[in-house]
């Protein structure tokens, strides 16, 4: 399995990225698949997640201005991010949970930065 995040970048407050995260190896409509950022000396947090049934989950925080989604035919998750605001700095990272041999197994892309200036 392997998981190609782009689409980081600088970008001032209120304006707009979308991050897209390009899987092999798997199937993403089989498995649940999430975003998740980290902030220099903070921990990893779950920013929004898509699970096999496509429903969808959002941190508090990004609820209104972040949106997942799937396309399927291209094996890629997506993270519309809009208004974006300087707190939302941090290292992207997509993720993939899949059920192997009884227990789940996370993978993880090589993550994308994400700045915004104020």
């Amino acid at each position: 399995v392997q998981l190609q995040a782009s689409g980081g970048g600088l970008v001032q407050a209120g304006g707009s990225l979308r991050l897209s995260c390009a899987a092999s190896g798997m199937i993403i409509s089989f498995s649940p698949m999430g975003w998740y950022r980290q902030a220099p000396g903070n921990e990893r947090e779950l920013v929004a997640g898509i699970s096999d049934g496509g429903s969808t989950d959002y941190a508090d925080s990004v609820k209104g201005r972040f949106t997942i989604s799937r396309e399927n035919a291209k094996n890629t998750v997506y993270l519309q991010m809009n208004s974006l605001k300087p707190e939302d700095t941090a290292v992207y990272y997509c993720n993939a949970r899949i059920r192997r041999s009884g227990r789940d197994v996370n993978y993880w892309g090589q993550g994308t930065l994400v700045t915004v200036s104020s």
